[in-house]
């Protein structure tokens, strides 16, 4: 069998992995061996975020909805199961964006569901 040198994939590996975390402090940016730990981190801790995200925003819609709520005398655990009973299928997402761009419509959604 013919002999398999293998440093031009080793280089290709080792500037791939250190262009990946160009701007991390200290060994991690430089050395290989803490690149690859850095990389593998930064993988599980993006996935963990992405997850993360979701309720941030969530808990976000539901603060904005219960800005404008607040001055029309109600509370968004009050508002949310009318909506249900209303069978309104508006989500919080676009009952916050109503709240925060337009009021009034959000204003005529609260009357309906009074």
């Amino acid at each position: 069998m013919t002999r398999v040198k293998k440093g031009v994939n080793a280089l290709k590996n080792r500037r791939n992995t250190l262009r990946k975390v160009k701007g991390y402090r200290f060994g991690r940016s430089t050395k290989e061996r803490q690149a690859n730990e850095a990389i593998f981190h930064a993988g599980t801790y993006s996935f963990a975020h992405r997850k993360d995200k979701k309720g941030d925003f969530r808990r976000l819609w539901q603060v904005r909805m219960n800005a404008l709520l607040k001055e029309l005398g109600l509370s968004h655990s009050k508002f949310i199961p009318m909506l249900k009973k209303a069978n309104i299928a508006l989500d919080r997402k676009i009952l916050a964006d109503l709240a925060q761009n337009n009021p009034e419509t959000f204003k005529k959604i609260l009357e309906s569901v009074r």
